[in-house]
């Protein structure tokens, strides 16, 4: 048997504000009809006692107490009196109270049905008694002639008259309070659709599970994510995202334009378009961002999802690295097959001197860089990547070059220095290098040759004028780490770089060739961040760019 479905939140509050209302307007209103209970018959007291206080007092009434007939005057005067003064009965009895007056005239000569004890010893007396008329609010006062109590005069109204007034209010009275049930009805009703429509039909046991699965999944969930709503303030975030765009603890509730993060980021947080996997970089970190607006008849927010591809980052640059060493091995293989088939050639045409001297020149010259890195740099990662890229640069017609001056033992580069962030700077700082100096080298080439293809126009500018000593494109790396920090530069023969761009270098998406393609030098910043160092961008001796990086070896631990 299928259990029934509790009620939604929204129905539950609608039940209960329907309650609290009918309650709230049911209260007032018992309040109310006591409180004009209570003002009728305080007010029915007053008028009563005002009545008989005046009748009392009347001059006329005083000698009409001295005649032996009383009644026979005062009979028609107390009838007019009641219906001018709007009581149920005017009585004036003598002092032991019998009655002189009374509506009913069979009650003439009859006691007074009410308490005179105290009006007897001058006394104003009210009280509520039942009397001929049925139970009635009454007022007994004295009847002085010269200071003895000749008489008593009694006022009243009656409680049936009191209830027809208090139900004629009560009758508006609860006219008042439907209209206000009616009311807050309705307006109950109204606020819990709006309700229901925002909780889609949800009751609160549902909503406390929801919450729950939402709070699990937001902190399990390893990718970054961010909510803005539709300020660009952050109304939700998780730790991933935390941690990958370090923002503060109380980043709940800032404009994300005030959270100090790389402007290009920024722009991509804040476009009311979507993003699909843009690249970004912060301070330390390359993160895939993801935007999607929440809309519903209006653009709520934002919804942002983050990826850290640090490490994908720097495992593509690696891969990137072993494919051009494979490239440059097959190259090598190649030229090595070459030259084999010419040591062959030349020993069968009888040429066994000149066959020695080629493959002895061979093996020297390929042997005197790698005897240079090998004996220089002893840190193993580093002399690989130089020769790799020695190899490499050679196979686009650069000559690579280690300074004189590098050295780097081996064991002496420290554990917070890992050997990936030191690929990443040298290895991007190298190839930028070399497209450096290929692509000035090129040009040149061109230039001499449309020079040369050119009519001569002076005698002393002949065609094909030769290169100027040192023009072939060349790369110099230094590389050299003593107790306190670890030194690498790198300059080439390129164009260089114009000092106004020099702070654009290491933005992502930078590039001499065109917008859009630079990261490597983003990347070198990165690192080099997170080794505590600085890059510096300079021009160097060859006419090219020179990057200077200093990276400490011992990083003093705050206290």
């Amino acid at each position: 048997m299928r259990l029934p479905r509790p009620r939604s939140l929204a129905g539950q509050l609608f039940a209960m504000q329907v309650v609290l209302v009918a309650v709230i307007v049911a209260g007032c209103a018992l309040f109310a009809y006591l409180t004009d209970r209570s003002q009728a018959e305080e007010t029915a007291r007053l008028q009563s006692t005002a009545t008989a206080t005046a009748v009392a007092r009347s001059p006329w009434v005083i000698a009409a107490t001295r005649t032996d007939n009383p009644t026979k005057t005062l009979q028609p005067y107390t009838e007019e009196l009641r219906q001018i003064a709007g009581v149920n009965f005017v009585v004036i009895m003598a002092p032991d109270g019998t009655r002189w007056t009374h509506p009913e005239t069979k009650e003439i000569g009859r006691k007074y049905l009410g308490h005179i004890d105290r009006p007897l010893q001058g006394e104003i007396f009210s009280e509520m008694h039942l009397g001929v008329l049925g139970p009635s609010v009454r007022t007994v006062v004295p009847v002085y002639d010269n200071g003895r109590i000749t008489g008593l005069v009694s006022a009243g109204i009656t409680i049936h008259r009191i209830s027809e007034q208090v139900r004629e209010q009560v009758a508006g009275l609860l006219l008042v309070a439907g209209g206000a049930l009616a009311l807050g009805g309705v307006g109950t009703y109204v606020i819990n659709a709006r309700l229901r429509r925002h909780t889609h039909g949800m009751n609160a046991a549902e909503l406390s599970r929801l919450h729950d699965y939402h709070e699990a999944a937001l902190h399990a969930v390893r990718e970054g994510l961010l909510m803005l709503d539709g300020q660009r303030r952050i109304a939700l975030v998780n730790d991933g995202a935390r941690e990958l765009l370090g923002l503060p603890a109380d980043a709940v509730g800032r404009s994300i334009a005030r959270l100090g993060l790389p402007a290009p980021l920024t722009g991509a947080l804040l476009a009311s378009e979507p993003r699909v996997d843009e690249v970004h970089l912060t301070v330390d970190r390359v993160i895939v961002v993801n935007t999607s607006p929440v809309v519903g008849g209006e653009q709520r927010g934002t919804m942002v999802t983050l990826r850290d591809h640090t490490e994908l980052q720097s495992l593509s640059g690696e891969l990137d690295s072993e494919r051009g060493f494979s490239q440059a091995l097959r190259s090598q293989a190649h030229e090595a097959a070459n030259r084999l088939h010419t040591v062959v050639s030349l020993i069968e045409l009888g040429r066994t001197e000149q066959a020695l001297a080629f493959a002895t020149a061979e093996l020297e010259l390929a042997q005197v860089l790698t005897d240079q890195v090998v004996g220089a740099v002893g840190e193993p990662v580093l002399a690989a990547l130089l020769l790799g890229k020695a190899a490499q640069a050679h196979e686009r017609g650069v000559e690579l070059v280690l300074a004189p001056d590098s050295q780097i033992d081996d064991g002496v580069l420290p554990p917070s220095l890992p050997a990936r962030d030191l690929v990443t700077i040298l290895g991007n700082l190298i190839d930028n290098a070399v497209d450096a100096a290929s692509g000035a080298a090129a040009d040149r080439e061109l230039a001499r040759s449309s020079t040369a293809a050119a009519p001569r126009t002076a005698p002393d500018e002949p065609p094909g004028a030769p290169m100027v000593e040192g023009s072939r494109a060349r790369v110099t790396v230094t590389a050299l780490a003593d107790e306190r920090e670890l030194l690498i530069q790198v300059y080439d023969t390129g164009a260089g770089i114009a000092p106004e761009r020099a702070d654009d270098v290491f933005r992502r998406g930078w590039s001499t060739h065109g917008s859009g393609r630079g990261l490597g030098l983003a990347l070198v910043q990165q690192a080099v961040h997170r080794g505590g160092g600085s890059v510096e961008l300079d021009q160097g001796p060859d006419g090219g760019a020179e990057f200077t990086v200093r990276l400490p070896l011992h990083q003093e631990v705050s206290a």
